[in-house]
């Protein structure tokens, strides 16, 4: 074996083989990834009946009907301006927070420093399934609290008012409380490789911490920003079940819920259903065509180096 292995030809087709291999099963994952997709844009356009009778194949008769249909009964006029509300909000203010929280972490030591990072990191093993019950309830007392400390200095009259329950900037917030463990984790590992010596020369010149923030972290902190960024807009895009307790009105929800409006009564309309599965699709599908090779950068440079 030994000897058939020195054999620079028996060493090229062992390699050939192998990457043939690898090819094959990146094949197949990438066709079990493209297929689903492709089937559901395809079924989108076919009227119910036809899909009823043709699962698989293209529609005999291509039809565009089902899109203005879903886009009217699933409100989505409302809802994708909603999202992108919760996702561009969320994020930049993850991405603040988080390389701020990041650069006292990793460049100003204290006492407490440990103590508060190992609480924001605890929290990336904590669910957001298993803070739903806590969280709908904090927000409701919050919001009760609130207004009758108001009541009481005359500034509110009549019902409850809601600060943070159906109310857009309650949503937000959570949403970045939601980001910020697994965000400020991969900014405090980040700036950690930021060298001292800048910092230091920094404060000679008479810097105070912010503007060193601002003018040294801020700049140098741009790759981990862009990975945090792509982590959040598509886990806030697509996050459904905070905002399903966070908000009950039509004009505060998210395209997700929308979708899933197609769900209940219109569960047997599939045709609109496919089209409501694919306009909340494509937002993502077009913003990774769009930015794909600064997300491969992003990814690449923002890792965390062992």
């Amino acid at each position: 074996m030994a000897d058939s292995l020195s054999n620079p030809l028996a060493r090229r087709v062992a390699g050939v083989s192998a990457k043939t291999l690898a090819y094959l099963v990146m094949a197949i994952f990438a066709f079990m990834t493209i297929a689903p997709l492709v089937w559901m844009v395809i079924s989108s356009f076919k009227s119910t009946t036809e899909f009823r009778t043709n699962r698989v194949g293209f529609p005999h008769v291509w039809t565009v009907i089902n899109y203005p249909g879903a886009w009217s009964l699933g409100e989505f006029s409302k809802l994708i301006v909603n999202s992108f509300i919760y996702t561009i909000g969320g994020t930049v203010g993850i991405i603040f927070f988080s390389i701020l929280a990041g650069f006292a972490f990793a460049k100003i030591q204290s006492r407490a420093t440990p103590i508060l990072y190992g609480s924001f990191v605890l929290g990336i093993l904590i669910s957001i399934q298993s803070l739903m019950v806590p969280l709908f309830i904090e927000v409701s007392q919050l919001d009760k609290l609130l207004t009758d400390f108001f009541r009481i200095l005359g500034l509110v009259h009549g019902g409850e008012v809601h600060f943070f329950y159906d109310n857009r900037v309650g949503v937000l917030l959570i949403y970045i409380g939601s980001g910020l463990p697994t965000a400020i984790y991969l900014s405090t590992e980040y700036i950690k490789g930021i060298p001292n010596a800048l910092l230091e020369a920094a404060r000679i010149d008479g810097a105070t911490y912010f503007k060193i923030f601002r003018w040294v972290i801020m700049p140098m902190a741009v790759p981990i920003a862009t990975t945090v960024a792509i982590l959040n807009i598509t886990y806030l895009w697509n996050e459904f079940a905070l905002i399903n307790i966070l908000v009950s009105k039509t004009e505060l929800k998210s395209l997700p819920l929308g979708v899933y409006r197609f769900s209940g009564p219109l569960m047997a309309d599939y045709g609109k259903q496919f089209a409501a599965l694919v306009i909340g699709m494509a937002p993502m599908l077009v913003f990774y065509i769009a930015f794909y090779k600064q997300i491969t950068k992003g990814v690449t440079a923002g890792a965390v180096k062992g």
